[in-house]
């Protein structure tokens, strides 16, 4: 518990600060990486904190960010944020619900791979229609407001952005802790010990499925609104693909974990596209990041979070520190 308020003291912190000290560049690519930390925590309250691997979060994030766009106001007026927030949130939700609905009532690979093809089937309808722009995809041009909000100030959007994401942790932090989230921990270790003891599984799941869905919208609707576009590549299975990679290289199970992942992952993929340190090599740069993932997940199989922890177990020596980690994880 200690471990956790340090951590979002300090991260959430520095990440406020952050635009301050730096150039636009700098403030840009952070707000990006948070969109996709967001993002990341949808999919951590699936598959570390439930036990389901889903392959079609993109799905929801897409979503997200297309409704967004297709439902600012046709006259070209300005669309409310909360507004707009609410309803790419809302339609996020109701498409996951449906999607869970279904593909919760089979298991293990028959899960990811139902999952997977309801994905597919929403790039197929943006991408091979008119509805989202086909191709091309479809462009933002007048950003929500609200009140004194406007977010074609680089700052304000920076703030929404850290703001969501410190909702969106806290939030699903808290979730974890009720009986919601024991029982959701329950389903992950033991599914049926869990329906031996008299719980319904199934609305449990559902539940944590639909909430994912939601907060991948945000995070889609965030993205759709700091970039001003949007197509069809967002409802890939490589996006979903690629947030999975981010929450693994964090640390399954923790909630920082996706918050670390998402960043480390980012930085890296910038590091191996940077010419000025790589050169012509950067065109290889798919290589370098796959490299460096596996050496990760070799070296650090409980994820990037854990290495604090080992280095206070060499510090401190295991037996104290296996003690006081111990006590941490019963409070």
């Amino acid at each position: 518990m200690r471990y956790h308020k340090t951590f979002v003291i300090t991260v959430f912190g520095l990440l406020a600060l952050w635009p301050f000290v730096v150039g636009s560049y700098g403030a840009d690519l952070v707000a990006k990486i948070m969109i996709y930390a967001l993002f990341a925590l949808s999919l951590e309250l699936l598959v570390g904190s439930t036990g389901l691997v889903c392959f079609g979060q993109a799905a929801f994030f897409g979503v997200g960010a297309y409704a967004a766009v297709l439902l600012a106001p046709s006259d070209g007026g300005t669309p409310s944020l909360w507004l707009s927030g609410i309803e790419s949130v809302v339609l996020a939700s109701t498409f996951a619900l449906a999607v869970g609905a279904l593909a919760l009532r089979t298991q293990g690979v028959y899960f990811i791979m139902v999952t997977l093809a309801f994905s597919q089937m929403a790039y197929f309808i943006v991408h091979d229609t008119s509805v989202g722009g086909g191709t091309d995809g479809i462009y933002m041009y007048v950003k929500p407001t609200w009140g004194w909000v406007d977010l074609d100030q680089p700052l304000q959007m920076y703030g929404l952005i850290w703001l969501s994401l410190l909702v969106g942790f806290l939030f699903l932090s808290q979730l974890l802790r009720s009986p919601f989230g024991r029982a959701l921990a329950g389903i992950k270790v033991n599914e049926q010990r869990m329906i031996a003891t008299g719980f319904s599984v199934y609305p449990y799941k559902l539940a944590a499925f639909t909430i994912s869905g939601a907060v991948a919208g945000a995070a889609g609707y965030l993205f759709a609104v700091k970039d001003g576009f949007v197509n069809p590549e967002l409802l890939g299975w490589h996006l979903s693909g690629t947030v999975l990679v981010m929450i693994i290289l964090g640390g399954l199970g923790r909630m920082h974990g996706a918050i670390i992942g998402a960043f480390a992952f980012v930085l890296l993929q910038e590091f191996f596209q940077s010419e000025l340190i790589f050169g012509s090599f950067t065109k290889h740069w798919h290589l370098g990041l796959g490299l460096t993932i596996i050496a990760c997940v070799a070296l650090m199989p409980s994820g990037l979070t854990e290495l604090p922890r080992q280095f206070l177990d060499r510090l401190l020596g295991n037996s104290n520190h296996q003690a006081e980690r111990s006590q941490e994880e019963l409070t």
